[in-house]
């Protein structure tokens, strides 16, 4: 038991001084994020092909957003990161990657801008940083960490913690599984959550209906900070 106390009291101590650490991180996000003016987060799996049609997807949508006047953030990687930034580019916005050190998968893609080209060591500060500087998010398939990044918005809307913002997520045939859950289960078998937070997203198939989405959302909102 002692020897548990010991090593647990030298933890504490070494994990003082990571404060510093994240704080810096914290700073250099807010101050080049500032500079960059209104984004839409783009999320979705590093592992996507470029042949893949979700890839082509978000290319387009990407490229309609830029070509409108936002920045496109995203995760910085391959996949849908780099569909994300390649269209934000084809479009003449702002492409920005927001990277995180990661054992595997994460390498900065070729289409993010070189001076919105961030780097992370903390998954939670990047979030803030993604939360904080994006009017709306864009959700393509993914695996566990899009499906934490959807959350992570939708929790925070839910809750006031951030303005109301379009969160759209596209492709059909990907999402509705889990949509259905969420009705059924998290809804209507166990009330988890109210029916009218299943309008805090909407499910589309095109490019289009994603930018329409968005479009029409700020024809009667403001383009605010979030906090």
């Amino acid at each position: 038991m002692n020897k548990i106390r010991k090593d647990w009291n030298e933890i504490k101590i070494n994990d003082s001084w990571a404060i510093f650490k994240i704080m810096a991180e914290f700073v250099e996000g807010y101050e080049k994020m500032a500079k960059i003016g209104p984004c839409i987060s783009v999320f979705g799996s590093a592992r996507t092909s470029e042949d893949n049609k979700y890839y082509q997807l978000g290319v387009d949508i990407s490229r309609r957003l830029a070509e409108a006047g936002y920045g496109v953030i995203t995760g910085g990687g391959p996949g849908i990161m780099e569909a994300g930034n390649k269209g934000a580019q084809a479009g003449g916005g702002k492409s920005v990657g927001l990277n995180i050190d990661l054992p595997f998968e994460q390498f900065h893609n070729k289409y993010i801008d070189e001076e919105s080209n961030l780097k992370f060591d903390y998954f939670f500060v990047r979030k803030v940083v993604f939360v904080k500087y994006s009017q709306g998010f864009v959700i393509l398939p993914g695996g566990f960490g899009t499906m934490d990044e959807l959350f992570e918005a939708l929790t925070l809307i839910q809750t006031n913690k951030i303005n109301k913002r379009p969160v759209v997520l596209i492709g059909s045939a990907y999402w509705t599984g889990l949509i259905d859950w969420i009705t059924n289960v998290m809804l209507k078998q166990e009330n988890n959550i109210s029916e009218k937070d299943l309008n805090l997203f909407k499910i589309v198939d095109t490019a289009e209906e994603a930018y329409n989405y968005i479009d029409d959302f700020y024809k009667t909102h403001e383009l605010t900070p979030n906090f």
